[in-house]
């Protein structure tokens, strides 16, 4: 029996999509391996969009996922949340493979993205100024884009109008 291939040609449509999740998303599940065991480690995170249009995220210091990303940058970025009704598994997410590098307050690109993220995220700013937070930039290198139920993409950064990573 031939190997089915459920990924679909990308399409405008697809495009669409996949820039409608980054748009949207205001937080979304990172993963990260676990320093020293390679673990998969899965937490829910705020997310934002840098002034460049990549994903961006506070994160502190004290956290599990950020000692991880130190440790090894490779990550990946679960967007998209289902509707109010419905099968989950229906509603369009997409899983963004990414590198994240940093920005601590110290420096000089910390106080323009401080400004930017909390145009967003407003709350944050109980605790931006905290020493312990940086700003993580996800540069993506793949998407995967599930649109629902048999609809399976792969996007490049350029399809979701990103610099390549």
């Amino acid at each position: 029996m031939p190997e089915i291939n459920p990924i679909r040609d990308t399409d405008a449509e697809a495009r669409a999509l996949g820039r409608r999740l980054l748009d949207e998303a205001r937080f979304g599940a990172l993963a990260v391996r676990e320093p020293g065991t390679g673990v998969p480690h899965v937490t829910r995170i705020a997310v934002a969009r840098a002034p460049d249009g990549k994903p961006l995220t506070l994160i502190s210091d004290l956290s599990t996922h950020t000692r991880a990303l130190k440790a090894d940058p490779v990550c990946s970025l679960l967007v998209g949340e289902p509707g109010a009704r419905g099968d989950p598994l229906t509603h369009p997410r997409m899983t963004l493979v990414c590198r994240a590098d940093f920005t601590p307050h110290s420096a000089p690109g910390f106080a323009p993205l401080r400004a930017h993220y909390l145009q967003t995220h407003p709350k944050a700013k109980l605790y931006i100024d905290f020493a312990d937070f940086s700003f993580a930039v996800l540069r993506v290198a793949r998407a995967d884009l599930n649109g629902g139920f048999g609809k399976a993409f792969q996007l490049t950064p350029g399809d979701l109008g990103l610099n390549a990573a």
